[in-house]
């Protein structure tokens, strides 16, 4: 019998963590929905071995194992396609392996969907668990991501996407850098509950300095031409105030109202200015048209060239 939900874990070298978050939905996910859902358990190629899998209340447990490690997101956008093609289900639920996405929550992610079953649904953090100093590089990540793109985001993985969005979000490219980022791209509508983020089950955190930033940068590549364009408008403003500033600057010198020097000086570093504006702004354009005419990676066309194997449990 086909199951009516599946839950998408990715996870790398996180086994225990794993065992924990799986005996957590079999106690707090509610009993009709735990009956009507099974678990794919997308490995990462871990350097661990798994060890025994806890045992699922569900219907069924399946791994797949992946050849090379791709990274959390590019795992994710595996695990979507292969429940497209080949695992029929009407709703999937993505989640991380360590335990800061709640089991608890999957019923309210499941209300919400019968409220707007056509919507992706998201669990946006209202509380979350981490320490000062990641809090703030994240506000700061945050805010750097409005200003390129003009959007907001205030939620990660975990979610609840409705059979027909699944099809149309497996054919979209940017889920292979940025899972949430390219359904907001894709403008496939969706809609967020307040949640509160948890604490790992096990085991440390992964994410670092240098992870955050290739996370955030991950994220701003999904809009890419969006940000490429907002710098450009800036980089074109700058160049106008200093054009201004080297006009005002002339005026003044040519009434003589100037320190002998200082007029000089000023509008050749404002040129400087106005020429790397000018070139900054040049390569953006070239790099929008070059993104606008390449070739889109289709995750559902060639996510078979990356799984090993998959493992019924």
């Amino acid at each position: 019998m086909a199951p009516k939900y599946v839950i998408l874990i990715p996870q790398y070298n996180d086994w225990e963590a794993l065992n924990l978050l799986i005996q957590r939905i079999n106690q707090d996910v509610a009993t009709d929905t735990l009956a009507a859902t099974s678990l794919v358990i997308v490995d990462d190629c871990s350097s661990q071995e798994a060890g025994k899998i806890e045992s699922f209340k569900g219907q069924r447990v399946q791994i797949v194992r992946l050849y090379r490690n791709l990274g959390h997101q590019r795992a994710i956008a595996i695990g979507l396609s292969y429940i497209a093609k080949e695992l029929p289900c009407e709703k999937v639920i993505v989640m991380d392996a360590d335990g800061e996405d709640a089991p608890k929550d999957i019923n309210a992610l499941v209300d919400a969907s019968e409220k707007w079953p056509d919507k992706v649904i998201f669990a946006q953090r209202t509380k979350r668990q981490e320490s000062i100093v990641f809090r703030v590089f994240y506000g700061i990540y945050k805010f750097i991501f409005r200003q390129l793109t003009g959007k907001v985001i205030t939620f990660g993985n975990f979610s609840l996407v409705p059979q027909r969005r699944l099809q149309n979000l497996v054919r979209v490219s940017e889920i292979w850098n940025n899972f949430p980022g390219g359904i907001i791209r894709s403008r496939i509508p969706y809609e967020a509950i307040p949640t509160e983020r948890g604490k790992r089950l096990a085991g440390e955190s992964k994410m670092n300095f240098v992870s955050l930033v290739l996370h955030g940068l991950s994220t701003v590549s999904v809009l890419i031409d969006v940000a490429a364009v907002r710098i450009l408008i800036f980089s074109i403003g700058m160049s106008l105030v200093a054009l201004f500033i080297i006009f005002v600057v002339l005026f003044l010198k040519w009434m003589n109202d100037a320190t002998p020097g200082w007029a000089s000086t000023l509008s050749s570093a404002l040129l400087i200015v106005v020429l790397q504006s000018f070139l900054i702004s040049l390569f953006l354009v070239f790099m929008v048209l070059q993104y606008r005419t390449q070739q889109q990676f289709i995750p559902v066309l060639q996510y078979r060239d990356f799984i090993e194997k998959v493992e019924e449990l």
